[in-house]
């Protein structure tokens, strides 16, 4: 008797791509909470919470949370935990893109200026954790990347490294320090730009946009809870170039757009 023939099993991951990788950045860049798991330390078993989330200026994510919370307790005593990111939208909620972060968490102590930046950022994009995040009780964690799975939908899967969403370099510093300043002056002086990039390239609709934070591939955009995310046409390769990038985009779009530069 012939025996049965085993069929190959098909791998239902597939290849990482720019496709991918722009997907899952917007997903991080975007976000403003996510379900984070972690392992009580009781029990040993899972334990999920929903946290409020930012990005730090290289793309790490964010949380800022209260000692007294079950899940504070829990990274503390094992940083191991992850980060699920996306929001459904109508239809079937698993339809809609979303992505899994392997992380540590590390706390970041006040006073440093890894806090400080953070905290600014935070702040930018979740304007109403300023009621309590300099309560005492309350601290700020990077999530510390290791690995992601991306479900973009349908038969789209994917595992993404760190280096996929992450970005590393000298860069970060410099930008992290002229970020305010220029966020500052875009919001205070040049609103119709803003606009610009939110209808223009962010497809996104009404008035009030405003921008919530500036790193080396694109800006992050907030009409009050709405956010959106806009990449650069290129990664910038210098903090000097940041200006000239803003100025080109709003050019560009008004010409797309057809209004006077």
């Amino acid at each position: 008797m012939v025996g049965k023939v085993e069929q190959p099993k098909k791998d239902v991951i597939r290849q990482t791509d720019a496709e991918a990788i722009r997907l899952g950045k917007t997903l991080l860049r975007s976000a403003r909470f996510g379900a984070l798991a972690v392992l009580d330390p009781a029990t040993g078993g899972p334990l999920a919470s929903r946290v409020g989330v930012a990005t730090d200026i290289d793309g790490t994510p964010l949380i800022l949370v209260s000692a007294l919370s079950a899940h504070t307790g829990a990274i503390v005593a094992d940083p191991r935990c992850s980060l699920l990111l996306g929001e459904p939208g109508k239809g079937d909620a698993l339809a809609h893109a979303r992505i899994t972060l392997v992380c540590r968490a590390r706390r970041l102590e006040r006073g440093t200026p890894d806090h400080a930046r953070a905290e600014r950022r935070y702040l930018n994009r979740n304007p109403k954790a300023k009621l309590y995040a300099g309560l005492g009780d309350f601290a700020i964690f990077r999530l510390e990347l290791e690995r992601a799975s991306l479900n973009g939908g349908f038969g789209k899967a994917y595992l993404l490294d760190r280096p996929d969403l992450l970005t590393t370099g000298e860069i970060n510093d410099r930008l992290a320090a002229a970020e305010q300043p220029a966020l500052d002056h875009m919001n205070a002086e040049h609103l119709d730009a803003v606009a610009v990039y939110a209808r223009h390239y962010a497809r996104a609709q009404g008035d009030g946009w405003v921008l919530t934070g500036l790193d080396a591939d694109g800006m992050d955009l907030a009409a009050g809870d709405e956010v959106r995310r806009v990449f650069f046409p290129a990664p910038l390769a210098a903090a000097d170039e940041l200006r000239r990038i803003l100025v080109l985009m709003a050019r560009d779009g008004r010409a797309a757009q057809g209004q006077q530069p």
